[in-house]
């Protein structure tokens, strides 16, 4: 009796230990988002989301100068995106010139992804005629990206990346660590204002997007 008593400490010990293990494991791989690998495309996880604001052109923009390999906070300056879409047009970012642009980068396998676009379409629904225009760059196979087009049913057009080439095109907007989602906000004159890594939600776009809007 009195060694089955002393053994009840032990095991109680043994088993708060191995609790604290298992949620340590779920909480360090808890993610807002996730990071492309060269040149598979290969999802991991990244445990902050950053976001980096950047100055109006008529200051000396640090964060875009050592972002931006084009060393340029104005998208119009900018050696031009020219992509496919999804319906099988090609088109280049110049096409919304005028526009309030969130220029989102995303894949079909990346969650943190899918749970932003719904927000993202009802953002172009309400805001559209306030001269929102977000637009979704895949770096997929189209086949999958319409996919997930359909089922989410996104009222906004996606342009299409090889594999081989995303992880480049990432780079030029700033994005070195690969990292999806990634939004970079476009004020209609060309500036960028505004560049976020990881989920954007509501907050976010009430403070750096809404006030770029007419009305």
């Amino acid at each position: 009796m009195h060694q089955s008593n002393a053994k009840r400490p032990l095991i109680t010990s043994l088993v708060i230990i191995a609790l604290a293990l298992i949620s340590g494991y779920t909480l360090s791989n808890a993610s807002t988002s996730s990071t492309l690998t060269e040149p598979s495309l290969e999802q991991t996880t990244q445990e902050k989301t950053n976001a980096e604001s950047l100055p109006s052109s008529s200051s000396s923009p640090k964060t875009a100068t050592l972002a931006l390999p084009e060393r340029t906070n104005n998208a119009w300056e900018m050696t031009p995106i020219k992509l496919p879409s999804t319906q099988g047009e090609t088109r280049t970012l110049s096409d919304w010139k005028g526009k309030v642009i969130m220029l989102n980068f995303w894949a079909s396998w990346c969650a943190p992804c899918q749970f932003e676009i719904p927000r993202f379409v009802g953002y172009q629904q309400k805001f559209a005629d306030q001269g929102l225009q977000i637009i979704g760059v895949g770096l997929d196979d189209i086949a999958k990206l319409k996919n997930v087009e359909r089922s989410l049913n996104m009222n906004y057009p996606t342009l299409v990346v090889t594999q081989e080439k995303g992880a480049e095109l990432l780079k030029k907007w700033g994005n070195k660590q690969q990292v999806v989602p990634y939004t970079v906000v476009i004020a209609q004159d060309g500036t960028i204002v505004y560049i976020h890594r990881g989920g954007l939600d509501d907050e976010v776009f009430n403070e750096y997007v809404r006030p770029l809007l007419d009305g």
